[in-house]
């Protein structure tokens, strides 16, 4: 069988985190975004908040393989910014994430290869802090059970899901209660065979469309 395709992660919320080398401020933001222009959005906003900074340095990773990547080094010298940025955004491998890093000028130059290491230590301890999401590739699935069965069944696929890294849907309650669960393609045939054992044999999962899924890490 083949393995389910990889699709690089993001993150669940913004984070800002400082450092402070040779007496320059590095704030570093980074937020999730859901497009380019998200992520123009967002720099934009930073730049108004940070009006007063020398630079304010940018990259971003957008699409769901990280197939469109951006960055700026905003009057910094030449690749000593915003690709740096972005290589730390890429060793991480994530997407639909933008990064800046605003820049306080404290009075020491800090030469090229400092730049680099400084802009990038900015956005990996930034990211240090951040919480992951996985993005993966799940199989809906759903079962019809009796109203008096549902919250039997709802625990047995909850306690299932945490250890087949699938993840609960919504449940449904018309005639019969309607569980949903969404699941990794190669655990399908192992969800079939523990319902038929839970259930006697009564219960058979119905497979629905399959689509990308964003996973707490």
């Amino acid at each position: 069988m083949t393995p389910p395709r990889s699709y690089p992660a993001t993150i669940a919320a913004p984070v800002e985190h400082e450092i402070v080398i040779k007496k320059s401020r590095f704030i570093a933001t980074v937020e999730p975004v859901g497009s380019v222009d998200d992520a123009d959005a967002v720099i934009s906003r930073l730049r108004k908040k940070w009006w007063d900074a020398r630079h304010n340095c940018s990259a971003m990773v957008t699409g769901l393989l990280g197939d469109q990547a951006r960055s700026s080094d905003d009057g910094e010298p030449s690749g000593t910014a915003g690709v740096p940025m972005l290589e730390v955004l890429r060793r991480r491998e994530l997407t639909d994430v933008v990064a800046v890093v605003t820049r306080y000028f404290g009075g020491v130059k800090l030469g090229a290869g400092g730049l680099v290491r400084a802009y990038s230590s900015a956005v990996s301890e930034a990211l240090d802090h951040a919480a992951l999401v996985r993005r993966q590739s799940l199989t809906q699935v759903t079962i019809d059970v009796a109203h008096a069965d549902a919250g039997r069944f709802d625990n047995l696929l909850r306690d299932w899901a945490g250890h087949h890294g699938a993840t609960l849907g919504e449940p449904r309650y018309a005639a019969a209660a309607t569980l949903e669960l969404w699941v990794p393609v190669d655990e399908l045939a192992r969800l079939a065979d523990d319902l038929a054992a839970a259930s006697a044999g009564s219960v058979a999962p119905v497979i629905g469309v399959e689509r990308i899924v964003d996973v707490p890490a």
